[in-house]
């Protein structure tokens, strides 16, 4: 669960595709709209479309039943937009209900990988970055159509940045991580501390009683969510949901910044799941490792019950 290098069950099942044929039936202000039949449980395949058009180079990817063609080269940002829809003028896709947003991921472990599948799945434009180099990146890239880039870079022009590393390496992200990220832009902070698995003993802790997510803001420079950080990574590609569906799980989601917390919970609504407020970063030891709600697959019922049953005592097995 919750960061690069640190998840229980891995990416498990993959990512359930379509296959079709589908042909451009306009161009309207730059994109191209494509209706894209589905057969279940088959891989994603290309149109028949030329890979270069007048628009520049185009790359594919699937979402709900339709067909998203990226502008993988533009210089004009509206025109890196995906809109969705057919000649009749459906603008927007049912399944992808949120804003397209350009969304930086650091850290291409168990959740960052995964979030990577889902998020270009829906359309977004991703950039993903590890430690080990974009040059490591190529297969997780070929797959998505995600950007791969160095941790420098994975902010850059970024709506929303994921932090999914090892505590213990957040001190060592280079200087200036989130310059030139977009105005506004929320931070997701999905780590948490194991000091006898990984990350040694942080004074800032379990000295000072800050909380884990208290303490990679601190080092980060900027405000963060807290949020899926008790989700186990194959869920994310498993377990998604409908809105209004009785088995739709949900995730606490902590943060001070509320218009960063907004956001954050509207993608996750998208990705296929509910939240519920779990409060502000000093309140988010609720959802730390072994509380009740961390692991907890449920819906916002159960989700509530257990953060208010959570004790801000750290239990042994997770002090150093």
């Amino acid at each position: 669960m919750g960061d690069e290098g640190q998840g229980e069950r891995g990416r498990g099942g993959g990512r359930r595709g379509g296959e079709g044929n589908g042909r451009a039936l306009g161009q309207k202000l730059g994109h191209i709209f494509v209706p894209f039949p589905v057969v279940r449980n088959a891989p994603v395949r290309s149109p028949a479309l030329p890979r270069k058009t007048s628009l520049g180079p185009l790359r594919f990817s699937r979402c709900g039943e339709w067909l998203k063609i990226h502008r993988a080269v533009s210089k004009d940002p509206e025109c890196r937009r995906v809109q969705w829809g057919s000649d009749k003028g459906d603008t927007r896709n049912p399944h992808c209900t949120g804003e397209l947003m350009k969304i930086g991921i650091i850290g291409a472990g168990n959740i960052g990988g995964n979030l990577t599948r889902r998020l270009t799945a829906l359309g977004h434009e991703v950039s993903v970055a590890n430690s080990r180099g974009p040059e490591t990146l190529a297969a997780l890239a070929e797959e998505t159509g995600a950007t791969p880039v160095t941790v420098a870079q994975a902010a850059r022009g970024a709506e929303v940045v994921v932090v999914t590393v090892p505590l213990k390496n957040v001190p060592d992200l280079p200087a200036g991580l989130f310059d030139g990220a977009a105005e506004g832009f929320a931070v997701i902070d999905t780590g948490n501390y194991y000091p006898r698995e990984r990350d040694g003993r942080i004074p800032g802790i379990e000295d000072e009683g800050l909380t884990e997510s208290r303490w990679t803001e601190s080092h980060l420079g900027h405000p963060v969510v807290k949020a899926f950080n008790g989700t186990y990574a194959v869920d994310i590609l498993e377990r998604h949901r409908p809105a209004g569906a009785p088995d739709r799980m949900a995730l606490p989601v902590a943060g001070d910044d509320e218009a960063a917390k907004k956001t954050v919970r509207a993608l996750i609504d998208e990705l296929g799941f509910d939240t519920v407020d779990a409060g502000g970063i000093d309140d988010s030891w609720r959802q730390q490792p072994d509380t009740p709600v961390y692991g907890l697959r449920a819906g916002v019922d159960a989700v509530t019950k257990a953060l208010a049953e959570a004790s801000p005592e750290r239990p042994a097995a997770f002090r150093g």
